[in-house]
């Protein structure tokens, strides 16, 4: 295992931690995603733009899915992935250095999630760092790959679960279908009960039915504290 400066571990309870550097790190969409998209114990799942595993991390600590694969194209992020399985003990965790773009599962999944880039290629001011423009920028994969991967690897009716900003909401829809994979429920996320979204969660299913369920807003703070829900989601 290559040996990085300027690594630590984050406690994510129940024996779970993450290793983070400068350039790896992870917010609250990653704890959004995961409870989000809430595996089943007979799950076996993948996390696509997994970074350090965060979301394969928190899924497994919370869900108790079967398997959790957490495919990363950044071999940095990806060595981070297999210091915080060994740190945590997760052997249901399962890192795997590649590109979605070519990558397929060995066996059919029931639950494909993915934090995307979420900036379209060839907007906005690029990063200076390379791994941070990656994780922001469709550089290496747009929203219509992860789609694409998620069709490759999903048993029928199995359910694709991404996060992304609300502006690249037609996107997210536009890309699912054009994959086969339906629509199903969509969740707003507010910094409070006044301000616009800032986030959405949308899950399809592999060969659906048209019927898309809108939940209610999700709040990430009521007056100065977490609300109720994100307590939970924190687990504070």
């Amino acid at each position: 295992m290559p040996q990085y400066d300027g690594l630590s571990a984050e406690d994510l309870g129940n024996g779970y931690k993450v290793v983070i550097s400068k350039e790896h790190r992870f917010g609250t969409d990653a704890f959004l995603l995961a409870d989000f998209a809430a595996p089943r114990h007979k799950d076996f799942c993948c996390d696509l733009c997994s970074g350090n595993g965060i979301v394969a991390l928190l899924m497994l600590k919370n869900h108790l899915p079967a398997e959790v694969t957490a495919v990363e194209i950044q071999k940095k992020a990806y060595d981070l992935a297999v210091m915080s399985k060994e740190l945590s003990g997760a052997d249901r965790l399962k890192p795997v250095c590649a590109n979605l773009r070519e990558w397929r599962s060995e066996r059919a999944l029931d639950l494909i999630t993915c934090n995307p880039p979420y900036k379209r290629g060839g907007t906005g001011a690029k990063s200076a760092d390379a791994a941070q423009a990656l994780a922001r920028h469709e550089i290496e994969c747009s929203i219509q790959d992860v789609c694409e991967a998620a069709k490759r690897s999903l048993k029928f009716g199995g359910r694709l679960c991404i996060c992304n900003r609300p502006e690249r909401l037609a996107d997210c829809i536009s890309a699912m279908r054009s994959c086969g994979i339906e629509p199903k429920r969509l969740r707003t996320v507010h910094k409070n009960a006044d301000s616009p979204a800032w986030l959405v969660l949308l899950e399809g299913r592999l060969g659906g039915s048209g019927f898309m369920k809108i939940e209610s807003p999700l709040l990430i703070m009521e007056g100065e504290e977490y609300s109720r829900e994100m307590k939970r989601i924190y687990g504070i």
